[in-house]
């Protein structure tokens, strides 16, 4: 699966016109380190499904200019929000996968405006009927 992921994230980070040097951290965790995490960074005291961490502004801009950031995924957050979608565990993966990956790259749904969330939207369903046209959404990459 781990490989399969990075293929996944080295097709989206192509798609959207990202230097091949382009280095992304990708983190998958449970409930417990994620809820950690969004409280002693983003001060909210609940797990959540995905956060990202810019290398490519603020402080750290330009420090390591090929670094992109890191992505994190709770694993418990993701499956659950499979089961009630009925939908299937891996491609929810891949899709919070692309959607923190999209954050990364400045699209972003919950600081900007209406049309800026739309904007974001259309890109995630674009690029994940990439992802599904390729048949990069199965654990095997099959």
């Amino acid at each position: 699966m781990t490989r399969q992921l990075k293929r996944i994230a080295v097709r989206i980070l192509s798609a959207l016109g990202c230097p091949e040097e382009t280095e992304l951290s990708i983190s998958i965790v449970g409930d417990r380190t994620i809820r950690r995490i969004n409280r002693d960074y983003l001060a909210k005291d609940r797990p959540t499904n995905v956060i990202s961490f810019s290398l490519q502004e603020g402080v750290t801009i330009g420090i390591t200019p090929h670094a992109l950031g890191d992505v994190i995924i709770s694993a418990d957050t993701s499956a659950r929000e499979a089961e009630e979608g009925r939908l299937e565990p891996f491609e929810r993966l891949c899709f919070l996968l692309l959607h923190g990956i999209l954050h990364l790259c400045g699209y972003d749904h919950e600081r900007g405006s209406e049309a800026d969330a739309r904007k974001m939207e259309q890109k995630e369903r674009e690029l994940f009927r990439i992802l599904k046209k390729e048949g990069l959404l199965s654990p095997t990459g099959s």
